[in-house]
């Protein structure tokens, strides 16, 4: 089960400079950076951030008013 990294693993200099060597590794063409799941959601891999239903229901009804008015 996925869960928050804890302050040690977050403020462990090793476990950042390991993060910041793969960060570099991954601008690499061709290069398939390999991250675990800890370094991922430490870079904020995991965070939601997507629209919830109410704000996307909103957006379409401004859509298809626009397109009403351009019709």
């Amino acid at each position: 089960m996925h869960r928050p990294p804890t302050d040690i693993e977050t403020n462990n200099p090793e476990i950042q400079e390991v993060i910041h060597q793969k960060l570099l590794d991954a601008q690499i063409p061709g290069f398939k950076a390999q991250f675990e799941p800890q370094e991922a959601e430490m870079l904020g891999a995991f965070i939601e951030d997507a629209l919830n239903e109410k704000d996307a229901l909103e957006s379409a009804i401004d859509i298809l008013e626009a397109d009403h008015e351009n019709t």
